[in-house]
């Protein structure tokens, strides 16, 4: 069996990021580096944070396991690899790889931070998956496949944790990365100057005021951080679906929608200023997107087929 250590893979990285491009010009494999440790950075300190603020004692006492805790500083050890990894890629490319950011994490106690590790662990996931498309590098796209299978990983332990349903869906949910940078934005305080800028915008914010938790069928209120345009749409993202809903309010900041029985587990909910005709494009997005969990029903399967 062939080893490759990570040095090895860092080096590979590089070269990739040193290649000319072969399918764009806008966004390059540097670009997608760098975001990809602007990410790894954050879920690196929040995991340190909250591991230096909670000891064993801490988890036990609220109920969860010394198994678990054990498992948590695997998880910190891997996102502590992810950083080495892309900074060492950056590095040997030539570029100056982006440090991490100062950051505002609203947890209080180990129950809200696990809750809070379930949904941002779904955020990396998505991130890798809905990046994937825009690496030119085969190299370097095999590397992410990697990430992300240890991010899934991650995502299942923790939604577990916070008493979620570990894999609520047949598949994963990709996203854009202005969409996530959206959602990771709302944590960052503020970055180093000196920080390579990311071709990347946040859209405006979205957040749940009413319909929580999440189930099929019943109102959802959202509340946008300004006013939403006439003729807008709520769009739910989750898995390999991308359901628009018509609003049943749309007054001022404030929009509410039914949730639709196409989407299970972490979902991501957009305003739209028209109806997509099958993907959300960037350039729909007025708001968003917001974040509901919506607990699956029962699986079904048939136990006849072989």
């Amino acid at each position: 069996m062939k080893l490759i250590t990570s040095f090895a893979v860092a080096a590979l990285l590089a070269s990739s990021v040193c290649a000319a491009p072969t399918k764009r010009a806008a966004i390059t494999d540097a670009d997608i580096l760098q975001y990809a440790l602007t990410l790894e950075h954050l879920e690196n300190v929040f995991y340190k944070q909250a591991l230096g603020k909670f000891p064993l004692s801490a988890f036990v006492a609220a109920g969860f396991s010394e198994s678990y805790y054990n498992n948590l500083k695997f998880v910190v050890h891997d996102e502590e690899d992810h950083v080495n990894l892309l900074t060492k890629a950056l590095t040997l490319a030539g570029a100056k790889p982006v440090a991490a950011c100062e950051y505002s994490f609203p947890y209080t106690d180990v129950k809200s931070f696990i809750t809070l590790s379930s949904v941002l662990e779904g955020v990396g996931t998505s991130a890798y998956l809905g990046g994937a498309g825009l690496i030119a590098s085969k190299d370097y796209l095999g590397v992410a496949a990697s990430i992300l299978v240890t991010e899934a990983l991650h995502t299942s332990l923790q939604r577990e944790a916070a008493g979620e349903v570990a894999a609520a869906n047949p598949y994963g949910t990709g996203l854009g990365l202005n969409a996530v940078f959206t959602l990771a934005a709302t944590f960052i305080k503020s970055c180093p100057t000196t920080n390579a800028a990311l071709p990347v915008k946040a859209f405006p914010g979205l957040v749940v005021s009413q319909g929580s938790p999440a189930a099929p069928g019943i109102p959802l209120t959202l509340t946008a951080k300004g006013s939403i345009p006439s003729g807008a749409f709520v769009v739910f993202v989750n898995g390999l679906n991308t359901t628009t809903v018509s609003p049943t309010q749309n007054s001022g900041s404030v929009i509410t929608a039914n949730i639709p029985n196409t989407v299970s587990g972490q979902t991501y909910v957009f305003v739209t200023t028209s109806k997509p005709a099958t993907t959300i494009q960037d350039s729909l997005v007025a708001f968003g997107p917001a974040i509901i969990e919506v607990t699956p029903p029962s699986p079904t399967f048939d136990l006849t087929v072989q």
